[in-house]
């Protein structure tokens, strides 16, 4: 089937934030971004404006209201900063939209073309869980520096000499409760996705909350959308929070690849990104160290950096999570270095959960 739904990779990751300004200075000076395009009052566009960042292959678009009553404004207004988009790179829009609608996809908007002096641009968009859309893109016929209606735009500030992150490497969603195989067939059945991975039981749970994930992905492994939702616990978990601030279901964290994570998260840190803290007790565990091996980071580097290590059979990763990085409890990033290991860190998951309920219960919500 994804023969008929090829995808190269993600496209962009678009943001409804509440003010697009301010956000795009956030991702240019703490997460070494680079502004490359916009759009606002000033080239047309009357009601919304858009910032668009890069970082190597990871694209951000950072869409804001100018006035109020637009449909950015209310999903704001509901939903506080999020991710509204998840844009894939297809070869074929025309033929990829066809395909997911007659598998039984909701069409949000059919193929169309729209073109400037530097050529064209083939859209359509998709609808999958809560209000997130998936847009189709097929620019291998344009020059510009994101789309028709964009104009190419400088730097905010001096970028930094290496970049902190080069790609996506996977796009996490929340459903709610009974929801997740639901939103697995979807992807299986529209776009040809395989199931990568799944997490249930005790592999992701600890003393107070419990969830339940399943991974799918392309072909390729370049898309990888974990989907999660909530399980029955003592006390509130991170999806059933997640669902109650963000008000439904939607993307909860962007993992980004890196070469070099002690030097992002150092560099990250000293910018302002807050990330979660792990218990000395992690790294002091005499089984961890039995079970990592030797990695590229001494142990003791780790510890300093409250960096996350996992080993699988197919090599290791290097993981960090940020907090949430607007005011509701709600999306949040993860870096990650990997060294062959096609995993998410398993082994890492009830440190990871046990952070996060910290912060949950310094924020009352456990």
């Amino acid at each position: 089937m994804s023969d008929v739904f090829p995808v190269n990779g993600m496209d962009s990751v678009v943001f409804a934030v509440g003010n697009a300004k301010q956000a795009a200075h956030y991702y240019s000076s703490a997460f070494g971004m680079r502004l490359v395009a916009y759009k606002g009052p000033e080239t047309g566009s009357r009601d919304e404006v858009a910032y668009v960042l890069t970082s190597g292959g990871a694209r951000f678009e950072l869409r804001g209201p100018v006035r109020a009553g637009t449909d950015i404004a209310r999903h704001v207004a509901e939903h506080g900063d999020g991710v509204i988009d998840l844009a894939l790179d297809v070869p074929d829009v025309e033929a990829a939209y066809a395909h997911a609608v007659a598998a039984g996809a909701r069409g949000l908007a059919e193929p169309h073309v729209v073109e400037d002096d530097h050529g064209k641009v083939v859209t359509a968009a998709l609808a999958t869980y809560g209000e997130t859309r998936h847009t189709l893109v097929d620019r291998s016929n344009y020059s510009g520096p994101y789309l028709p209606g964009y104009v190419a735009a400088e730097p905010i500030v001096a970028p930094p000499a290496k970049r902190f992150f080069q790609a996506v490497d996977h796009c996490v969603g929340n459903v709610e409760l009974g929801r997740m195989d639901e939103w697995v067939e979807f992807y299986q059945r529209v776009m040809g996705f395989t199931n990568m991975a799944e997490f249930i039981g005790d592999d992701i749970a600890t003393e107070y909350s419990a969830l339940m994930s399943k991974v799918v992905a392309n072909g390729t492994r370049k898309v990888k959308f974990p989907l999660n939702e909530p399980a029955v616990s003592r006390k509130k978990s991170q999806i059933d929070e997640y669902l109650e601030f963000y008000g439904g279901p939607g993307v909860q964290h962007i993992a980004l690849a890196t070469n070099d994570i002690v030097r992002t998260v150092r560099e990250m840190r000293a910018a302002g990104v807050e990330f979660l803290d792990t218990p000395d007790s992690y790294y002091d565990d005499p089984a961890l160290r039995a079970r990592i091996g030797e990695v590229r980071v001494p142990v003791e580097d780790l510890k300093r950096d409250r960096i996350l290590v996992d080993r699988d059979e197919d090599g290791y990763l290097l993981q960090i999570f940020t907090k949430p990085v607007q005011d509701r409890p709600t999306v949040f990033f993860e870096f990650i270095e990997r060294h062959g290991s096609l995993g998410f860190g398993k082994g890492n998951f009830k440190a990871l959960f046990e952070a996060i309920e910290r912060e949950q219960a310094r924020r009352g919500n456990l």
